[in-house]
């Protein structure tokens, strides 16, 4: 059985099995869930159901592959964005902004980690663990010991910041089909994304910052949201950022 989705990633894949991805990602975008069948998804791509253990060994392998796809950028940048020459508090805000895109783009992303993790075999959620969990927890601990090193941060659990930052993602852009039915939330716009990315910087460091630094980081936000709005009046599509 073949459910290495790093292995998977790192040889390559053909167009049969980008599209077999792709349909994964639109369904449980379109169904805003993640119980998806092998015959939807190939209904979905076009391609024969039976492809599927011939790319991905079965359909968890698919799922992996698919969640590794979907984490790839911002996992990868975890190492360059340790390493940039800037403030803890500005890796901060980079990371918070880089995830939070990351759901926007893939809204079932959280879920579909829950169910390798939880509902999959022990295999699946082994390499869940090992290519998305560990790195980015590893990527908090340094960054937090690095801030409150610089004196920047107060000391802030790992753990329970990993939690806070990727819960908060996924209520947003996963329950959001619930919370348009309570009280009317509108659709994911890329001024919603700008908006909850600013929001969660406040919430955030709001919470880890000494005064001082807090106060030089709300300046910071204030002149990236004149260019926003910028944007906005002079007619061009303002990005998530």
């Amino acid at each position: 059985m073949n459910t290495g989705a790093t292995s998977t990633l790192s040889n390559g894949r053909n167009a049969t099995a980008d599209k077999l991805l792709v349909a994964a990602s639109a369904l449980m975008i379109e169904r805003a869930s993640v119980e998806i069948s092998l015959s939807d998804i190939a209904q979905k791509s076009g391609v024969n159901a039976a492809l599927v253990k011939y790319h991905f060994g079965n359909k968890d392998g698919l799922l992996l592959a698919l969640l590794a796809r979907d984490a790839a950028t911002e996992i990868d940048q975890l190492e360059y964005l340790m390493a940039q020459p800037i403030s803890s508090t500005d890796k901060l805000k980079l990371h918070i902004g880089g995830i939070i895109r990351a759901y926007w783009r893939f809204p079932y992303m959280n879920r579909l980690i829950h169910y390798l993790l939880h509902e999959s075999s022990a295999e699946s959620a082994n390499e869940v663990s090992q290519f998305f969990v560990a790195p980015l927890l590893d990527f908090h601990r340094r960054l937090l010991a690095e801030g409150v090193a610089a004196g920047e941060f107060r000391s802030i659990d790992p753990v329970l910041f990993y939690t806070s930052l990727i819960g908060a993602c996924d209520h947003l852009f996963f329950g959001r089909h619930a919370m348009s039915r309570a009280v009317g939330v509108g659709p994911l716009t890329d001024e919603v994304c700008h908006d909850y990315v600013k929001h969660m910087e406040a919430l955030i460091c709001g919470g880890m910052l000494n005064a001082k630094k807090e106060k030089a980081a709300a300046g910071s936000a204030q002149v990236r949201d004149s260019k926003f709005q910028d944007k906005k009046r002079s007619g061009r599509t303002p990005k998530c950022n």
